[in-house]
């Protein structure tokens, strides 16, 4: 639940950016790697709007959080879940403030094959016979969000210890996501907004919501952020040219 709100955050913060005239004041964003199509044309709006510069390293959410740890010089994180974003605040790394629930996403299963035929994942896919002796693709499943959600949803159906041997895993869900594009991985399991990204996979099915935690993405300002343009930015991020973008690649905005 946010701890302020957006709207009017978003009047103060904008209006006394352009009043101050900073327009060499830029941002730092750490985002997870599967916000990246959005953010993309977010932060060029923003740059175009008020002439203040985003910069976005995308990455697993896992490894931007320990970055963060080590002192990284980052002024916003966007994290792919809750998990990664309660570490940093446990470490007293955000100002608890301002962190507030941005986005919700699903789950879905991919296929290389523009072909493939749509599949129901309940615990009758015979998900490892689909892919014999291939590999599928998937996020860090200990680490990345991504790949967390993929593996309790596939635990869930009872459908893990047989597909375990036969995962590949990659650093971050956009990675996991390259290997079913090229065809290096037939199958992979991706966010929703990935796939939609990518016209070179098909979605094959979503997996069951209950399956797996709730996906919400979490966003706040670092606590030491020296920027003074971070609290702008946190407001642009839920305005109305986000918020359109952000649906415009598939994900729910859980902000009002």
């Amino acid at each position: 639940m946010p701890l302020f709100n957006p709207p009017s955050l978003a009047a103060f913060a904008l209006g006394a950016l352009l009043a101050s005239g900073a327009w060499a004041e830029q941002v730092t964003v750490f985002a997870a790697a599967s916000v990246k199509t959005a953010m993309d044309e977010i932060t060029a709006r923003f740059t175009e709007e008020t002439g203040t510069t985003a910069r976005v390293s995308f990455a697993g959410s896992s490894a931007l959080a320990r970055q963060i740890q080590a002192g990284a010089p980052a002024d916003v994180f966007i994290s792919a879940n809750p998990g990664w974003m309660d570490t940093l605040e446990a470490d007293g790394l955000i100002d608890e403030t301002t962190r507030t629930d941005l986005l919700g996403n699903s789950l879905v299963l991919i296929s290389h094959d523009p072909e493939a035929s749509p599949v129901e994942i309940t615990s009758d896919l015979p998900l490892a016979d689909m892919l014999g002796e291939d590999h599928l693709a998937m996020a860090l499943v200990e680490a990345v969000p991504a790949g967390i959600y993929g593996k309790a949803a596939l635990e869930a159906l009872g459908l893990w210890d047989a597909v375990a041997p036969k995962v590949a895993q990659a650093d971050n869900v956009r990675a996991a996501l390259a290997l079913v594009a090229t065809g290096e991985a037939p199958l992979g399991i991706v966010y929703a907004t990935d796939a939609h990204a990518e016209p070179a996979v098909t979605v094959l099915g979503s997996f069951p919501t209950g399956s797996h935690a709730p996906i919400t993405y979490p966003v706040a300002r670092i606590r030491d952020s020296d920027s003074a343009v971070a609290d702008a930015f946190l407001a642009y991020l839920q305005g109305p040219v986000a918020r359109a973008a952000f649906e415009r690649q598939g994900f729910t905005v859980l902000t009002e």
